[in-house]
């Protein structure tokens, strides 16, 4: 990762700021968005990086010029945890959809035609595991992190035979701002496992060590997502389980 030029959206706080953090030590340039700029600009000085604030559905040809011109890997992190039911506002919906899908989708549009011209470029997606799985209480964000989850998906089998590495980063609880929003559902499912940002960071660097899509830094994940796929109603019984006992604590 020396001097690769890198983008972090979302990393005024939580996993983006764990992540602007590895880049940077590894010796990486970073670019350091966040809707916040107080938080951008507070970890963009810690690490010695450039701070480029704003949407992040817009922000890649302003990075790209901090960068120098060249980007070499986009961590797509910022997200809305949404949470409702079928009820949600449909503004709840839509939010959720252009933060956690769209703003991945603009961002590889603006960025893939350099990628593919040099034959190389590093897509990461802050995914969750609420993307292979589910999490209660939370349709408009178990939904659009399912989006995430096939877009990351679909990039790296559309392009992977052009030089482009993608990395869907899918862990459970972590502890951010994000796991304290989710209330008592978080604290049932999330809060007995949940890990440190740091651990992410952690996780993510091994995966790209091996090149690897799917990046577990909860392991036991990858047991859940299988008992989805093998045995869907048997799963789905052991959720509504839990959606039942969520239920009896509010």
């Amino acid at each position: 990762m020396k001097d690769a030029g890198v983008i972090v959206t979302g990393a005024g706080a939580g996993i983006g700021a764990a992540l602007a953090r590895r880049f940077a030590a590894e010796g990486a340039r970073v670019v350091v968005n966040d809707l916040n700029a107080a938080l951008a600009e507070a970890v963009a000085e810690e690490i010695g990086g450039i701070a480029v604030p704003g949407d992040a559905s817009g922000i890649v040809p302003a990075a790209r010029d901090a960068l120098g011109g060249t980007v070499d890997v986009y961590c797509a992190n910022a997200g809305l945890g949404s949470g409702g039911t079928e009820a949600a506002p449909e503004e709840v919906w839509a939010q959720a959809w252009d933060v956690n899908v769209m703003a991945h989708v603009r961002a590889a549009h603006a960025l893939l035609p350099a990628w593919l011209e040099r034959g190389s470029g590093r897509f990461v997606s802050t995914v969750s595991a609420a993307g292979l799985l589910t999490m209660i209480g939370a349709a408009p964000y178990r939904v659009t992190k399912h989006g995430a989850h096939a877009f990351a998906e679909w990039l790296s089998l559309t392009y992977r035979h052009r030089g482009l590495k993608v990395h869907a980063i899918c862990p459970q609880g972590v502890r951010t701002g994000m796991l304290d929003a989710t209330g008592s559902a978080g604290a049932l499912v999330l809060t007995p496992t949940a890990i440190e940002p740091e651990d992410v960071a952690d996780a993510l660097f091994a995966g790209m060590a091996q090149d690897r899509f799917l990046i577990l830094p909860h392991p036991e994940v990858a047991a859940y997502y299988q008992a989805r796929a093998t045995e869907p109603d048997r799963w789905l019984t052991g959720m509504n389980h839990i959606q039942q006992k969520w239920e009896e604590t509010r």
